[in-house]
């Protein structure tokens, strides 16, 4: 855990964090802060359920990077997300600390930073790393617009080079929609410009859980009939049910698997759709979601799909419990 290699760099000399604010950037719910004095620690995050997290935990948040005395980088899996964060990072403090796992790329990010500056001390603990900067110039790791076939993304988001092949199957598969629609984890807007085809539709909640896509998203997509929803979608609760729900939901937390998470974007679909609604979703043929759709809707049938992915329609949502 970070606070254990924090720990022992500040407890063997090696790491002196100077007084005034830390900034944290993008630690994971699970994330050990107790190492950090909690008065003088702001995490930073563009993550909706983790902002939560540590909303919850008592800790100051927020979306923009303070000025601070001292920056820590949890090291995402994404190598551009993690330049992006050194970069941003470097910015707003003078002392920079680093922390990853070994399986998420922490030796190639200090490998690339020691061409730029040499480190203050490494310290290798639990499978990974944790190392300090002072000075360096990141400016040029700084994220980034990409512009993949008209549809604006960054680096970071999923799928930043350009539509996964899960949501291709789904759009190939999805006829005209109509009446009130969701996108669940909505992403950079892929899937809403396709619903958006449809002159029956009339409005579309984008909800996606990280900022950075659903600035990309308001970027891509400008007609009216679309709203952006920052918010973790396994708990969004809109104003008034939808007539469609439409999803391409995540399966991972960090670098495992969990075919949890596609179940409660499934529970979330049905709990915010009319008695009438319909569901439509894409999924890799090997996550085990025909049960969870049994349970939360009367009829579940495959539409579509590929070799790799499945498209399925549900309808008529069972009126449960949670």
């Amino acid at each position: 855990m970070t606070a254990s290699r924090i720990s022992l760099a500040r407890d063997s000399g090696a790491l002196d964090l100077p007084d005034g604010p830390v900034a944290v950037f993008s630690p994971p719910a699970g994330y050990d802060l107790s190492a950090l004095p909690r008065e003088r620690v702001t995490v930073v995050s563009h993550f909706a359920p983790d902002l939560a997290h540590w909303t919850a935990a008592g800790y100051s948040v927020t979306r923009e990077a303070p000025r601070a005395a001292t920056a820590i980088v949890v090291l995402p899996r994404s190598k551009d997300a993690a330049r992006a964060l050194i970069a941003e990072a470097a910015a707003c403090a003078p002392l920079v600390l680093v922390d990853g796992q070994k399986h998420d790329g922490i030796d190639s990010v200090l490998k690339a930073v020691k061409a730029r500056v040499t480190p203050g001390g490494v310290i290798s603990k639990a499978h990974g790393k944790l190392f300090w900067i002072s000075g360096g110039d990141f400016s040029d790791w700084a994220a980034t617009d990409r512009v993949v076939d008209g549809f604006v993304t960054r680096a970071g988001v999923f799928s930043a080079d350009g539509p996964d092949k899960g949501s291709l199957a789904l759009a190939d598969a999805l006829p005209p929609l109509k009446g009130r629609v969701a996108d669940l984890g909505a992403g950079w807007g892929f899937l809403a410009r396709q619903i958006l085809a449809s002159e029956a539709v009339t409005h579309l909640d984008l909800v996606e859980a990280d900022a950075v896509a659903l600035d990309c998203a308001r970027r891509n997509i400008t007609d009216p009939r679309a709203a952006f929803q920052w918010a973790d979608a396994t708990s969004f609760q809109p104003d008034q049910p939808y007539d469609v729900v439409v999803s391409n939901p995540p399966f991972h937390v960090g670098r495992a698997g969990d075919p949890g998470l596609g179940q409660a974007f499934i529970a979330a679909a049905r709990r915010i759709l009319t008695p009438q609604g319909s569901f439509w979703m894409v999924a890799n043929r090997h996550l085990p979601y025909e049960e969870a759709l049994g349970r939360a809707f009367a009829h579940v049938e495959e539409v579509g799909g590929t070799p790799g992915f499945k498209v399925i329609h549900a309808t008529r949502p069972h009126r449960l419990r949670g």
